[in-house]
């Protein structure tokens, strides 16, 4: 069977290393990170990560636009499989009709694309629901602001956290419609401090291709602190904010503190 697979992978122009059980093609790169978890990172920069047990694994995100990603994704595991949605930005929910059944929180619901509606079992998850992959258990935590059902997925037995946008890339965008006050994202920073001090070492974030690694405590304590700035208003000067998609805010700036950025809306603090 394996050769077959092989075969077939060599005749339509695709990689894949059974050694390593990396994959590549035109449109996403599946790279093995740790022990039983691999990052998936698109063409356009977009992430998704895969997290295997001993009797199930765990699809976190779906991306924007990858063509079979089911079958993709059953290159790496055979194990029954789950799929979680860190919050419904087409970039992260973009494939969500791949599969038959997903998970996301019910405030993200607002989200959903009515124009292209999922049509499979949605279930909603909230704070303390547990995807036990046996011998892994992911663990569903709220941190809304980029959102208002942004969730983050902890492993508390690798210290690992994968955090969506719930934090950003380096940059996070607030204020986006469903409009959310920066005080929000500030809690949602300082809750992420909690965690990292009882355990959590590790943030694998949404849009990894950008960074290529996982964030520390210090780079959630400059979220923190840069939101708590602009609330206050101290924060270090900001910037006009470009961008060709439309974020939902009237006059998007950017400020930064460190490590971190933060998008939002001048008019809506």
């Amino acid at each position: 069977m394996k050769k077959l697979v092989l075969i077939l992978l060599i005749l339509s122009g695709l990689s894949f290393s059974a050694s390593s059980q990396d994959f590549q093609n035109s449109e996403l790169t599946i790279t093995k990170l740790e022990k039983n978890m691999w990052v998936v990172e698109t063409a356009d920069k977009t992430t998704m990560y895969i997290v295997e047990g001993t009797k199930k694994a765990l699809l976190i995100d779906t991306g924007t636009k990858c063509s079979k990603l089911d079958s993709i994704v059953r290159l790496i595991t055979q194990k029954p499989l789950s799929v979680v949605i860190t919050h419904i930005h087409g970039d992260h929910a973009g494939n969500m009709n791949f599969f038959k059944e997903v998970y996301f929180h019910v405030a993200d619901t607002v989200l959903l694309n009515r124009s292209n509606p999922y049509k499979g079992k949605i279930n909603f998850v909230k704070d303390g629901f547990v995807f036990d992959l046996g011998g892994t258990r992911i663990e569903v935590v709220h941190m809304p602001a980029h959102t208002p059902g942004s969730i983050v997925l902890l492993d508390r037995k690798t210290g690992n956290c994968y955090s969506g946008d719930a934090f950003g890339s380096g940059q996070v965008w607030l204020q986006l419609r469903p409009h959310l006050p920066i005080s929000t994202y500030a809690s949602s920073c300082k809750r992420m401090e909690q965690l990292m001090d009882s355990g959590i070492t590790k943030v694998y974030c949404g849009h990894y291709p950008y960074v290529k690694k996982a964030y520390d405590k210090s780079y959630i304590t400059d979220m923190r602190k840069l939101a708590e700035a602009i609330v206050n208003g101290t924060a270090p000067e900001s910037k006009p904010f470009e961008t060709r998609v439309s974020i939902g805010c009237d006059k998007p700036v950017i400020s930064t503190l460190g490590q971190a950025s933060i998008v939002y809306d001048s008019e809506r603090i």
